[in-house]
């Protein structure tokens, strides 16, 4: 993963300004996805997703507004994008709500970051070559076998901190 150091700041937008944000961790992994909603979404061949926590997205400038998609599993996702210009900024997933897919193409140095995976290659464009010795899959993958232990660790901390979030809030805890 070509990520900057930690105190390294990845601020991003939207083409016309109105939304700028800031990420202030690292990601835990970057998808080069080649699915069909992803190609149809940017008008390319893949799209290039920062996963990462919501809490570490800083909103600097601006509201993303959203609208709900249902993603080529039947499963609804929402994408965020500026009202004024139409740039998709992220996405947010039904099976990782606490998650943000920062499109990688919208940081101010977009090269910060490159794929750490490619993903539903099945679906991939046949003139696109992946790299040399890329790691792709058919379709999604085992994060176990996949993610750096660092990624796996806040992970399991972000999914503690809404199970103790959803304890507080439920009736008689």
């Amino acid at each position: 993963m070509k990520t900057p150091a930690a105190s390294t700041r990845l601020d991003g937008g939207c083409a016309c300004g109105a939304v700028r944000y800031r990420l202030a961790a690292r990601p835990l992994i970057v998808h080069a996805c080649h699915c069909r909603d992803c190609q149809r979404l940017t008008g390319s061949a893949f799209v290039l997703n920062a996963w990462i926590e919501g809490r570490f997205v800083e909103t600097l400038r601006g509201a993303p507004a959203s609208y709900g998609l249902a993603g080529g599993s039947g499963r609804p996702h929402d994408v965020f994008f500026c009202a004024r210009c139409g740039t998709y900024v992220w996405s947010r997933y039904s099976g990782s709500r606490d998650s943000l897919f920062v499109r990688v193409g919208t940081l101010d140095e977009p090269d910060a970051l490159a794929p750490d995976v490619h993903i539903y290659t099945r679906t991939k464009l046949e003139w696109l070559e992946l790299p040399a010795g890329a790691r792709a899959f058919r379709s999604f993958y085992r994060i176990a076998a996949v993610w750096p232990a660092e990624s796996k660790e806040r992970m399991r901390r972000q999914r503690e901190a809404v199970r103790r979030r959803s304890a507080r809030r439920a009736p008689g805890a």
